[in-house]
């Protein structure tokens, strides 16, 4: 199996906190044999283990979101290139990474009641942990905007953690890598974000 069985993590935990910590994902399906991809927040649900999410009606992918359509989902953590000068040991360049990818069958919610709840519970996750904001039930707004949003949810099949660590260098340079990985995060983030705005 790729990649090798030293980057590959099957703790379902580990799985569930990166879902948690990086909720944007990467939803896949494939109508007459062409992709959709789209990149959408989804939610895991403690109660049943599923995926909870929310995609616009003039979205394309929307109409396969539903029936129990095959579906695949990736997660994408921290991720960074690893320059051989960081080692204590000689190396190779080479890119860290931590991913999640998910595949499972996908159910429409055709109940207003519940897209309301859902996109409540949804807000109230990503404010966390300070909460500033809440979505209220009563906001004219969210009423108004039901009618262009379908809540859906996905049954997970399969489970596959990606783990690129450097976790088989020594642990001085598995080290130095998790540091890097720390580093340039925060870096390169603002590094772009000075360029584009």
């Amino acid at each position: 199996m790729y990649p090798p069985k030293k980057h590959q993590d099957s703790d379902k935990k580990h799985l569930i906190q990166v879902i948690k910590t990086y909720p944007l994902a990467t939803v896949i399906s494939v109508k007459n044999n062409k992709p959709l991809v789209t990149h959408l927040p989804l939610i895991y649900r403690e109660s049943d283990g599923k995926l909870i999410g929310h995609i616009d009606i003039y979205n394309p992918q929307t109409e396969v979101l539903q029936n129990q359509n095959d579906i695949t989902i990736l997660f994408s953590g921290p991720q960074c290139y690893i320059s051989p000068s960081i080692y204590t040991t000689t190396q190779l360049p080479t890119w860290n990474y931590i991913k999640v990818h998910l595949t499972g069958t996908v159910s429409r919610i055709d109940n207003k009641d519940q897209l309301k709840q859902s996109l409540i519970t949804m807000t109230e996750f990503l404010e966390a942990p300070d909460h500033k904001y809440v979505l209220e039930s009563d906001n004219p707004r969210l009423d108004k905007n039901l009618d262009y949003i379908k809540l859906f949810e996905i049954s997970i099949d399969t489970w596959e953690g990606k783990f690129k660590l450097s976790q088989d260098k020594k642990p001085k340079d598995t080290e130095h890598a998790r540091n890097e990985l720390l580093k340039t995060n925060q870096a390169s983030i603002k590094a772009f974000l000075d360029q584009v705005f």
